[in-house]
C-alpha cells in the first residue's frame, strides 16, 4: 500500500473591504459600456434593464423575463470578478430575480440623462453648482 501524502491547504485571505452602493453602481455602468465599446450591445443593455440594489454585499437585480436572466447568466460570472476586483471585495455575489413587472429605463434627453446620472451619484448636483455648469 502506498502511504498517502498530507495535502496542506493554504487558506488564501481573499480582501472584503466595505462599499457603497453608489460605488457599486458606478462600476456596474461602467462595466456596461466596456460591453457596449467591445460590440456586447445586447450584454450591455441587459445591465441597463433597471438599477441593482445591494443588501450587505449580495447585489439584487431584476430582469423582465426568464430569457434576459438566461442571457445576463453568461456574463455573470465576468461582471463578478470585475466588481470584486475594483471592489476589494471577494464576498460579492449576484442575485437575479425575474420580475415580468420590471420597466427598463432610458435617458432621452439630455435633461433626464443628468437627472438619472445624479440619482447615481448626488455628487453631480455640487458639481455642476460649484463650476456653475449647464447641463
Amino acid at each position: 500500500m502506498e502511504a498517502q501524502k498530507g495535502v496542506v491547504k493554504v487558506e488564501e485571505h481573499l480582501p472584503s473591504e466595505a462599499f457603497t452602493e453608489t460605488e457599486m453602481l458606478e462600476l456596474w455602468y461602467r462595466f456596461a459600456d466596456r460591453l457596449g465599446d467591445k460590440g456586447s450591445k445586447i450584454m450591455e443593455s441587459l445591465l441597463r434593464i433597471s438599477d441593482p440594489k445591494l443588501d450587505g454585499t449580495i447585489i439584487i437585480y431584476e430582469l423582465p423575463n426568464e430569457g434576459s436572466k438566461i442571457d445576463f447568466e453568461k456574463a455573470k460570472p465576468e461582471l463578478l470578478g470585475y466588481l470584486r476586483g475594483h471592489l476589494h471585495n471577494h464576498d460579492i455575489t449576484i442575485e437575479v430575480i425575474v420580475n415580468e413587472e420590471v420597466k427598463v429605463k432610458n435617458a432621452f434627453t439630455p435633461q433626464d440623462k443628468y437627472n438619472r446620472l445624479n440619482e447615481i451619484n448626488p455628487n453631480l448636483e455640487l458639481l455642476k453648482k460649484t463650476f456653475d455648469l449647464d447641463l
